[in-house]
């Protein structure tokens, strides 16, 4: 199974405007595709959309690719988009696909770049550590990318941001979380952004 996540740029308050042209978007899903959220950015990068689809395999997601680079408008709303961006991903092997249903309603997405060797160790500390902090919050997914550097993407669900302090204090007091070396595999370039489920996200 791979993993498509896309980025759109949007005009100011472009989100509200492309809502009901990204549900049918949504909807007219490429053979072998699956459809499983779509967010609004509220921390951090703003004025984004964040949509997550799997695929199959790689052979029918580059041919949805190929559709939607030679669309004359991808995502039914361009006079919204200012560009965007889609990178590929594989799950860490451990870890089921993300399953629909209420887990937020606050999201957030984390990037870590890792060493250029250290894409499968950090894998491993995950295999070791992930299982039990999922206890604490939901793990959507967690993620490494197959294109550009290296990288391991994480959505978290939270049911505010008072519990997502909380539960992330919890877990460093108990010893769940980080895993023990897991950041030594790490580089200091990481991200987080907090979203918000759109009305049609089947993860919300």
């Amino acid at each position: 199974m791979f993993y498509e996540l896309t980025t759109l740029n949007t005009v100011i308050f472009g989100a509200p405007k492309m809502s009901s042209a990204l549900e049918q978007w949504a909807k007219d899903l490429p053979a072998g595709a699956r459809f499983h959220g779509a967010w609004t950015t509220d921390i951090g990068q703003l004025n984004q959309v964040i949509l997550l689809r799997s695929f199959e395999n790689l052979e029918m997601l580059n041919k949805a690719r190929n559709a939607l680079r030679g669309s004359e408008d991808p995502f039914g709303c361009s006079e919204f988009i200012i560009d965007y961006d889609i990178e590929t991903f594989e799950m860490l092997d451990f870890l089921q696909e993300p399953q629909e249903g209420k887990f937020g309603p606050i999201f957030e997405f984390r990037t870590y770049q890792t060493r250029t060797n250290g894409l499968f160790e950090t894998r491993e500390k995950w295999r070791s550590y992930a299982p039990k902090r999922a206890e604490y919050s939901p793990l959507i997914a967690a993620m490494y990318g197959v294109d550009g550097s290296p990288r391991l993407t994480q959505i978290w669900a939270y049911s505010s941001l008072e519990e997502r302090s909380q539960i992330r204090a919890k877990t460093v007091s108990d010893g769940i979380w980080p895993p023990k070396g897991g950041p030594d595999w790490l580089t200091p370039k990481m991200t987080s952004m907090i979203a918000f489920p759109m009305a049609f996200s089947p993860l919300s």
